[in-house]
This record gives structure tokens, C-alpha cells and sequence, in this order.
């Protein structure tokens, strides 16, 4: 269904230009259940004003009619091989089309309206009518490498030598894509366009030999007119000290490189740190467990423990219990981002001597005698049984 109409579509809907397709469903139910021919019996204006929203939301609903609609105000199905916008056939075989906006001349074909008839071509013909080199500066795409490393390289920091593939600048044609000095095309003369006719009409069009530039371009046979190749690599990166589990380091111009000049992507590296046997990591604050004597736990002591900065004197209180812990201030591991140390904490764990030995039993017995205790005296109390 061709439509050439001077109606906005998106005023009809009564959204913004900008509208989800989930709008403009919403918004197109709303209006229709308005103004359905069945609930508005012999109203012509009602009937009228539906065949409307219908056919709004026929292009606005469809991405590639909304696309076209967008670009150039108008959507049609008929775009014959020709290649000029859509429009209507008429009865008596003419073409009506709608040129608002656009430039039919020679040179580049960029109008100064709505878009250029050269866009318009492209958007027809999917791409830019046969050049073989790439034209257009396009920013390189990131990269995601997978970093595994162990516990102290995440809390000490460090720096990793990694293997990437990524699509680097290509040194024979620096980029470009191409090579020697461009020639003028034989089929446009340089001019960049062609004469088309379609039905009594004549105008002009991008030349699909040289893609509308009027000159051609021998594409670099190292990479294929790509202006990149495909490069294996090996970089330096630095760990920051903190970095954690699941965290992200990003290393700047290391992603694939850009085509004419533009920029490269970034590479980034997903952090997957190794559990360590002893420190336990939750968030910047470590965890650990330390083992006494039923003497230290009982009397007190001082007693070396191991932190990220080596070993460290800590208090046990006297007649500390099992499963205590002990806060260490700024043992922990530094924040990635401000340097600012987390805690340690230290759970006690007191060790119970083994009973074999007959002395260590008759101590306890005496231990039992001097000082006795009944831990379990409120138990029942407390459990309500």
C-alpha cells in the first residue's frame, strides 16, 4: 500500500517520534476501539479516521516501513527496480511521486531536506551501489578477553602478559582500504551519477560502479578493502591492587581498530580470581580462622596471625570462646577505586587435646574439681522444655 500522504503518522497515533512499538500498539488499540465502523454505525468520518489509524499503524508497526517512513516521510511498497521512492502508480501508467527534500542533480546527490536520494538508493539496494572499499570512518567494536588469576594478584595487583586477536590498522594501505591513486570511473565520467528512466520520467542516480563518488578505488589486497587484518598480539596489562571476583579491568585502544581514521574499541577483561585455601574475601573485608589451645582460649595469650601484610600480633582475651571473632581495622583488601582497606576478621577456634594421654586426663578431672562449671545450666529454661 503506497502512502504519500502529507498526514503525520505519529500525530494520528497521538505518540512521540521516539515511541516503543509497544506504544504505538497501545496507542493504535486505543484510537481503533474509538472509532471501529462497528461501534460508530453510519459514520463515515469514524470510518474514515480508522482507515487511517490502519494505515499508520501498518508502517509505524513494521520496523523497515518505520525506517523509510522515518528517513524520508513516506512509505511505499512499489519502489520499482528503477530505484526511485515510492510512490503511486497512476491509471494512466504515469508515476506520482512525492520529492520533497530531495536534489535530482549531478555531483554528490545530497539534498537539502530529508535525506539524499543517495541514501534513498542505499536504502533500496543495501549498500553503497558496489564499492569494494570502505568509505565510511567506523569506530572499532570492543573486545572481552576472559582473565583468570589467584588470590594475591587480585589483592597485591600485578601485571599480566595476555595473548589477544583483535582487528588492527593495516600497515600497507595504513587503514584505507585502498591503494594507488583513484581513477575516474568510465561509467558515470566522474560525475558520480547515472541517468534512470521509469515510465516517462528521467532523473538521476548514484553510479553503483563507483558507489557514487565518481572515482574507483583499487581495494588493498592485503585486506581485502577492509582497511583492517586480523592481528595476534601480545600486551601488558596492569591488575589494579583490589580488583575483585566478577570485576571488569578496562584497557583503553586495545579493542578492534577503527576503519578510516576512527577511533578503536577498548578491551575489557573479566576477572575471574581463584579461591585461596586460607583468606576467605567478602567484599573488602577478609575472613579467616584461627585454631588456639584450651590454655590460651582460657588464660589469654598473644598469638602471631596471618594477614595480607604478612604476620600480625593479635590479643586473645582471656576465657574467649569458640567461634569469637576478632576485628582486625584495615586488614583487608584495598578498594580498586580509592585505595581504602577493608577489615580482617578472625574467628577463634579452640582445639580440644586429645584424651588419650592419661595425664592430660587426670588435669582435666582436677580442672573439673578446682573450677566447676555447668554450661548447660540454663538450657532447658531458655528452650522451654
Amino acid at each position: 500500500m503506497p502512502t504519500t500522504s502529507k498526514t503525520d503518522y505519529y500525530e494520528l497515533l497521538g505518540v512521540p517520534r521516539k515511541a516503543s512499538a509497544k506504544d504505538i500498539r497501545a496507542a493504535f488499540r486505543k484510537l481503533a476501539r474509538k472509532y471501529h465502523p462497528d461501534l460508530n454505525p453510519g459514520d463515515k468520518a469514524a470510518e474514515e479516521k480508522f482507515k487511517q489509524l490502519q494505515e499508520a499503524y501498518d508502517v509505524l508497526s513494521d520496523s523497515k516501513k518505520r525506517q523509510m517512513y522515518d528517513q524520508y516521510g513516506f512509505y511505499s511498497e512499489n519502489a520499482p527496480p528503477g530505484g526511485y521512492p515510492g510512490g503511486a502508480g497512476g491509471a494512466d501508467g504515469d508515476v506520482n511521486f512525492n520529492f520533497d527534500g530531495f536534489d535530482f542533480g549531478g555531483g554528490s546527490g545530497g539534498g537539502t531536506g530529508g535525506g539524499s536520494f543517495r541514501d534513498l538508493f542505499s536504502s533500496f539496494f543495501g549498500g553503497r551501489g558496489g564499492s569494494a572499499v570502505q568509505e565510511e570512518a567506523e569506530a572499532g567494536a570492543d573486545l572481552e578477553y576472559r582473565l583468570e588469576i589467584d588470590f594475591w594478584d587480585s589483592v597485591r595487583g600485578a601485571v599480566k602478559k595476555i595473548h589477544i586477536t583483535r582487528l588492527d590498522t593495516c600497515h600497507t594501505c595504513h587503514g584505507t582500504g585502498a591503494v594507488g591513486t583513484p581513477q575516474v570511473c568510465p561509467t558515470c565520467n566522474g560525475s558520480g551519477t547515472i541517468q534512470q528512466a521509469a515510465g516517462k520520467m528521467r532523473f538521476n542516480v548514484p553510479c553503483s560502479r563507483c558507489g557514487g563518488t565518481g572515482k574507483l578505488r583499487t581495494a588493498c589486497k592485503t585486506c581485502g578493502g577492509e582497511g583492517r587484518v586480523r592481528h595476534n598480539e601480545t600486551i601488558d596489562v596492569r591488575i589494579p591492587a583490589g580488583v575483585a571476583n566478577g570485576g571488569r579491568v578496562r584497557v583503553p585502544g586495545k579493542g578492534n581498530a577503527g576503519t578510516m581514521g576512527a577511533p578503536a574499541g577498548d578491551l575489557y577483561l573479566a576477572v575471574v580470581v581463584k579461591p585461596h585455601d586460607f583468606f576467605e574475601r567478602r567484599g573488602n573485608d577478609l575472613y579467616t580462622k584461627i585454631p588456639v589451645t584450651v590454655s590460651e582460649a582460657t588464660l589469654g595469650a598473644k598469638i602471631e596471625v596471618p594477614t595480607i601484610d604478612g604476620r600480625s600480633l593479635v590479643r586473645i582475651p582471656p576465657g574467649t570462646d569458640s567461634g569469637k571473632t576478632l576485628r582486625l581495622k584495615e586488614k583487608g583488601v584495598p578498594n580498586a577505586r580509592s585505595g581504602k582497606r577493608g577489615d580482617q576478621y578472625v574467628e577463634i577456634q579452640v582445639v580440644v587435646p586429645p584424651p588419650a594421654d592419661e595425664r592430660v586426663r587426670n588435669l582435666m578431672k582436677e580442672l573439673e574439681t578446682v573450677a566447676p562449671a555447668d554450661p548447660r545450666k540454663d538450657l532447658f529454661g531458655k528452650a522451654g522444655v
